[in-house]
């Protein structure tokens, strides 16, 4: 990994991101900038408005807890793709009264009345493009309680004020930029489908042009549902209704080509729904506290895991190809953990301490070999009773299921030192692609991360479906701390490549020293326990590749991984933001009262 030189970090820390104009239009979204430093309090996330509006209730005097909320909200209408009232997510918090991390677990749930057969017919697993575009792979949305929970419990404001920025934002529009154009342009097909879809996102019949202003106002008089009747509007009240209905009766074209099968949400199930507050998973790594989402996410688990195996190797030290190398295996080996172990701990039997153990890691960590590669699939070991060098033999080898990819994170820091790291999703890019009529929001398609059949035949799978249950989740929404005060909070959206994402920007700031800018910068490599290692274009062109080929490691090109944003703590009690400088457009960082660097 040929990282930024100290030249191009010093150019990145002031560097603004310029979206390219559509051809025709003569026009270009307002410059992204990837970092910002100063006082007051950050927020980073990949959408200059959505930081505004965090931004903005900082400075009305909000806390982290109220601006996250306030940057979702927006989110939800600049990136709509990614996130939204019709999704779910996890969401970390440090309290600086109390020194504490909390979460909340506001991932979307399977209806009540699911078994282990909801995908499958005839006892194989649905064809999987009809149940990511159908009501059938919609989970009970979590996010608006999430928003609500949270700032019951942390916040200083109320959802009525923490609404307004995105609120607006809805009804007067915001400028369409290029990835937005194209993530439009590759949904349009199936978003013609669904006539509600299309009037909001294909204006005049078309993807709107970059440059464009895009309104959405039937989002607005949700989001002014929303302030005055509270979430009940969406759990029990005339919201809700209209999504069960959407769910059950999938609005489709008549001209529709595509099968799309009904899902069995109910009102029973809005009402029943419930947020999670949990532990976190929490390991030392360095000497500082690593704290993130416990299951049903499995990224708390991973991470700590990866650098559990990670802690008794001099990374800063190593040639790049040796910490590459490194990285990869207890990347490898995480993931064939993950597989095995970690579900919904509602319904499962999570072994979750013994996952984030140091005497797993060590048992797990001797399978690196310095000299070759280990093959995939990895067979998973047993973090309940580790017992000397765990080589997996005790279990069967599984391959890691897909997980969609397009999800949104936000980081937030106040003037007080509360810090929020914040990971939302509608699952792919465009989630189900089924809006709730005259509501401005898509649904998600969040049961397609259950595995549908069992990832391999004769190997028991904790991630398939049941009634009320959680599907897996990758995010990993990250707080780290020294002596009890946050320095560092992180995450990205990516699928199960959110976890190699957050592993490779800690190993590249804590242990290779990088800026922050530059270790979210830096090309990334994915190895999720498969045959091939994913790996961007940065990544494969640097000379270290043929050293690594040698030892028996095979890359797989992929245009992008991952979209990370995060918060740092400098002395004097400044923050810097940081996002990405090129990947998704480039992120959006901002600082209430900026200062030098």
């Amino acid at each position: 990994m040929a990282g930024v030189t100290a030249l191009a970090a010093v150019a990145a820390l002031t560097a603004t991101v310029p979206a390219a104009a559509h051809p025709g239009t003569g026009q270009a979204p307002p410059a992204k900038t990837p970092v910002a430093t100063g006082y007051g309090g950050a927020v980073s996330s990949v959408d200059r408005d959505a930081s505004a509006a965090g931004l903005e209730v900082l400075k009305r005097g909000g806390n982290a807890a109220d601006a996250a909320v306030a940057t979702a909200a927006a989110l939800g209408v600049t990136e709509p793709y990614s996130a939204g009232i019709g999704g779910g997510g996890y969401f970390v918090m440090y309290d600086a009264a109390s020194r504490r991390v909390h979460t909340i677990d506001g991932r979307e749930k399977a209806p009540l009345n699911a078994d282990k057969n909801l995908l499958t017919e005839d006892g194989k697993a649905i064809p999987f493009d009809e149940a990511v575009t159908s009501g059938l792979g919609v989970g009970t949305p979590g996010t608006a309680a999430t928003w609500q929970d949270a700032l019951d419990a942390y916040g200083s404001k109320s959802l009525r004020e923490v609404l307004r920025p995105a609120t607006k934002l809805a009804r007067d529009g915001f400028t369409v930029d290029e990835t937005f154009r194209q993530q439009t342009a590759d949904n349009e097909d199936r978003f013609r489908d669904f006539p509600a879809t299309a009037d909001l996102f294909l204006p005049g019949g078309e993807p709107p042009k970059t440059g464009s202003t895009l309104k959405n106002p039937d989002l607005a008089r949700t989001y002014d549902l929303l302030a005055e009747r509270g979430v009940d509007a969406l759990y029990k009240g005339a919201l809700g209704k209209d999504i069960v209905r959407t769910v059950r009766k999938p609005p489709v074209a008549p001209d529709a080509e595509r099968t799309v099968r009904a899902g069995d949400m109910t009102t029973k199930d809005l009402r029943r729904y419930r947020t999670r507050f949990q532990k976190p998973t929490h390991t030392e790594y360095r000497g500082k506290d690593v704290y993130g989402m416990a299951p049903s996410s499995s990224g708390g688990t991973s991470v700590s895991e990866a650098l559990n195996m990670l802690e008794r190797s001099d990374l800063r030290g190593m040639s790049e190809q040796e910490y590459l190398h490194r990285y990869i295996e207890a990347s490898r080996i995480a993931f064939a953990d993950r597989g095995r172990w970690v579900g919904d701990p509602t319904q499962e039997d999570v072994p979750t301490e013994g996952l984030l153990s140091q005497r797993f890691a060590d048992a797990r960590a001797c399978l690196i070999d310095d000299s070759k590669a280990l093959t995939s699939p990895v067979a998973p070991g047993d973090p309940r009773d580790p017992q000397g060098c765990d080589s997996g033999d005790s279990g069967q080898a599984a391959p890691t299921p897909y997980e969609g990819e397009n999800t949104t994170h936000l980081t937030v820091a106040d003037k007080w030192g509360n810090v929020v790291a914040y990971t939302l999703t509608i699952e792919q890019t465009g989630g189900s692609g089924i809006a709730v009529p005259g509501r401005g929001f898509l649904l998600n398609n969040e049961l397609t991360d259950f595995s549908m059949v069992p990832a391999q035949p004769g190997v028991y799978d904790p991630n398939l479906p049941g009634p009320g249950k959680r599907p897996r989740s990758s995010m990993a929404p990250t707080i780290v701390l020294d002596d009890g005060r946050p320095v560092l909070a992180l995450g990205s959206p990516g699928g199960a490549t959110i976890i190699t994402t957050v592993l490779q920007t800690l190993t590249n700031h804590l242990d290779r020293g990088m800026p922050l800018v530059d270790a979210i910068a830096a090309p990334r490599a994915s190895q999720r326990n498969a045959e091939q290692t994913e790996a961007e274009p940065g990544l494969l062109d640097s000379p270290v590749r043929a050293g690594l080929e040698k030892l028996g490691h095979s890359f797989k090109e992929t245009a992008e991984i991952g979209a990370a944003t995060g918060v740092q703590r400098l002395p004097g009690g400044r923050w810097r933001a940081a996002a990405e400088t090129e990947r998704r457009g480039g992120g959006s960082a901002m600082v209430v009262h900026p200062s030098g660097h």
